[in-house]
């Protein structure tokens, strides 16, 4: 096709080509640099309480060119860059990135509906409402996310794990363990759950204390969402979906914890939260009443309420349900192991994976159960899972067992077990081919987790977090050394 009849003119085609580079070009590292500088100060500052000049640094990083392409940068990164909003844009080219990058402004903005879509939720048969915006709300998300992360971080209660910087359900569970496995620990447990925690909350609660720009901030919470071509309003709640909702969120929620310090200074009152699901531990059922009745009306200040149906006091012995294990204490040991419905829950995906690969061959079986064995067995490897993992392992040999016979149907067990199963230089036998091996869930070992300090912030105490890099206590034999590290963590 020659210049003349091409539908793109010259001179956008030079335009468009001048943006790519300059997108392919741009020193990402050095604005990285630049926006955390940025941030240390706005953390900084609100640590001192000098509030006036942390706004005054929060303007500076939203109106940053270098901070507007890493928003950009993030949003077309993720996990959802292929899912549109509304207006069915999507930034895939360096030029549509480097586009975005130019025009992304706080000047007349007016953010639109999010698309409501309907996920399944896991182990239930209930669907979740996920809101999806459009790349250019999620990129004004992620740049207003960058300047309000350190004021968050700064404030949050010391005990809050969830969405949170250098911090997840591992360090919450090994909080949970310091908490509750000495002698002299509190014996009950509050389980609180927040009825609908991400569609209640009330928004002039938000406006009136959540450290942003009220207009923008406003323009995230009221743009309402489109579901089979219908405009609905949302008056309370911040969007499932949303970039910065996890963060507002968890801001609205803080200050529980030091609520109920000043209300029980020395009655073995510990409040462990991951984002909406938290426990707080007390030494009687009337003190863990009392928690209970505070903290609803805590909540009812931000428009939210407990759920009376999930939310229970239970006693140590009988133990309880929490990020997917259970805590319990059996004869005086404190035991933290994978939850009966988590274990249900991965039996049943990888019983889903060999069930539809009847015609797979070996090796794009192993392809697609590999990475589900080893993610669960890495999230369960810092709490006491060792017999868990060899009774899943036995669990799964079952099922491929079954899945190879029913393939050849005619043929005896011996030639079944010498097509699949072969030796290696440690075991007998091993579900594999010459180019991949099946993973087992024992194969990963245990590794109890290095105790966060509490009080660190990742925008202030840099060092520190790089320190912490290797956060496992990898020559840990026994709980005895467990809970001498819990002892002495700060």
């Amino acid at each position: 096709m020659n210049g003349i009849s091409s539908i793109t003119h010259k001179s956008e085609d030079i335009s468009d080509r001048k943006l790519a580079k300059q997108w392919k070009k741009f020193p990402f590292a050095k604005a990285r640099d630049y926006v955390k500088r940025l941030q240390t100060r706005i953390a900084k500052a609100v640590k001192n309480g000098q509030y006036r000049l942390a706004r005054r640094l929060q303007y500076l990083l939203t109106h940053s060119f270098y901070a507007k392409m890493l928003a950009v940068q993030r949003v077309t990164k993720n996990r959802g860059k292929r899912s549109a909003g509304v207006d069915g844009e999507k930034w895939t080219t360096p030029e549509q990135k480097m586009k975005a990058a130019l025009t992304l402004s706080d000047k007349g903005y007016r953010a639109k509906p999010l698309r409501r879509i309907y996920i399944p939720k896991p182990q239930s048969s209930k669907m979740r409402p996920l809101s999806i915006p459009t790349m250019y709300d999620r990129a004004m998300q992620a740049l207003y996310a960058m300047a309000l992360m350190p004021w968050a971080e700064t404030t949050a209660d010391k005990t809050s794990f969830g969405f949170r910087m250098k911090r997840n359900a591992q360090d919450a569970a090994s909080y949970t363990f310091q908490c509750l496995s000495r002698k002299t620990s509190g014996q009950w447990i509050l389980e609180g759950d927040i009825r609908g925690c991400f569609d209640n909350f009330a928004h002039q609660w938000m406006l009136d204390n959540i450290p942003l720009d009220q207009r923008i901030l406003n323009q995230f919470l009221k743009a309402g969402y489109i579901y089979d071509g219908i405009l609905y309003r949302n008056k309370s709640g911040t969007p499932q979906g949303g970039l910065i909702s996890p963060l507002l969120a968890n801001m609205a929620l803080d200050g529980m914890e030091r609520m109920l310090k000043e209300h029980f200074p020395g009655n073995k009152v510990h409040l462990i939260r991951f984002a909406d699901d938290f426990l707080v531990t007390a030494d009687s059922q009337e003190t863990a009443l009392q928690c209970k009745e505070l903290i609803t009306e805590f909540l009812h200040e931000r428009g939210l309420e407990l759920s009376e149906e999930k939310t229970k006091i239970v006693h140590i012995n009988e133990g309880f349900d929490f990020l997917g294990w259970n805590f319990r204490k059996f004869k005086g040991k404190f035991l933290i192991q994978p939850s009966k419905k988590a274990i249900a829950a991965i039996i049943d995906k990888v019983r889903v994976i060999i069930k539809s690969a009847k015609a797979w061959k070996q090796e794009d079986l192993i392809k697609a159960l590999n990475p589900v064995i080893k993610g669960w067995a890495m999230y369960h490897r810092t709490v006491s899972a060792s017999m868990t993992f060899g009774k899943l392992d036995w669990v799964v040999r079952n099922m491929l067992w079954r899945w190879a016979k029913r393939r050849h149907n005619n043929k005896g067990k011996r030639w079944i077990a010498r097509k699949y199963w072969h030796p290696t230089l440690t075991k007998k036998q091993v579900f594999r081919t010459s180019t991949l091996t099946l993973e087992n869930f024992s194969n990963t070992k245990i590794q109890y987790r290095k105790f966060i300090k509490l009080d660190a912030n990742p925008f202030i105490d840099t060092e520190y977090f790089e320190h912490r890099k290797g956060v496992f206590l990898s020559k840990q034999r026994s709980i005895r050394m467990f809970l001498h590290y819990a002892h002495k963590s700060g």
